[in-house]
């Protein structure tokens, strides 16, 4: 049973590696800051949510029982990184507008 909860853990964070190379790439990739701001925000998000998922089930096999205990971390994180990614574009507009430089486009309702 161990070795396979091994594995199940081995795929799960090997996947949370990829996630957050498409993070990586994403903030390579796209030109404006505000753009980037969506590659971490959302996929390091992802990826803390299946690192969590494969703490649980090592934790779980290890001490046999079910361990949520984890899931405080993945709470905590899940509210945090959007309050941080909303301060940092509002702190963006800021220097723009105080600089001067032209400010990004508003989204524009569909009718």
């Amino acid at each position: 049973m161990h070795a396979l909860a091994d594995a199940v853990v081995a795929v799960l964070l090997v996947a949370s590696g990829v996630v957050a190379l498409v993070a990586a790439l994403g903030l390579w990739r796209l030109p404006d800051f505000f753009l980037r701001l969506h590659a971490p925000a959302l996929v390091s998000t992802l990826a803390a949510w299946i690192v969590t998922f494969a703490s649980i089930v090592h934790f779980s096999v290890r001490e046999a029982g079910l361990a949520l205990h984890i899931w405080l971390i993945i709470i905590v994180l899940s509210i945090t990184a959007p309050v941080t990614t909303i301060l940092l574009a509002r702190a963006a507009l800021f220097r723009r507008r105080q600089s001067g430089d032209p400010l990004p486009a508003p989204l524009q309702r569909r009718r």
